[in-house]
């Protein structure tokens, strides 16, 4: 299994707790994922702030006309500091994404790091070199662009 990664960091200008608080609550990811994946959040186990252990299952469209349901669980949380989501159910062999904050003067760094493989050997390898790795860096380069939006108020 052919194993990748992705990283990127992006500055926040807005305080630690507000940008935990937003991260911190799944159901802020519909806010921050691109439209054309029709996602859709189906089920948030124990509340709507996260914990270690907690599940949160999905539907998203990650290409057109393909619906596919996706179960991550949040394996590990230090507030205001990091949280890690494994994928449990998905379109991945694997996927690992971890997420760091980083209170800075004016702002927050938030760095995330992605380790993830793509099923079906030497064609998933070929997929992700002419498709999934793209799209994965789309839908950040998407987020990157809402954070702003978001935080540009605050």
């Amino acid at each position: 299994m052919k194993v990748y990664q992705f990283k990127q960091s992006q500055f926040i200008p807005a305080d630690l707790n507000t940008v935990w608080d937003f991260f911190s609550s799944p159901k802020n990811l519909n806010a921050i994922t691109p439209p054309n994946m029709n996602f859709e959040i189906i089920e948030i186990t124990g509340g709507e702030k996260m914990y270690a252990g907690q599940m949160i299952s999905y539907k998203v469209s990650p290409f057109p006309f393909v619906r596919l349901s996706w179960v991550t669980e949040i394996k590990h949380v230090e507030p205001k500091k990091h949280f890690t989501d494994n994928q449990k159910i998905g379109p991945f062999a694997l996927w690992y994404h971890q997420h760091f904050f980083l209170q800075v003067d004016n702002g927050v760094v938030m760095r995330d790091e992605i380790t993830y493989a793509v099923p079906f050997g030497v064609l998933g390898r070929i997929a992700n070199g002419m498709l999934v790795g793209k799209q994965v860096g789309n839908i950040f380069n998407y987020r990157t662009e809402r954070i702003k939006s978001l935080f540009s108020l605050k």
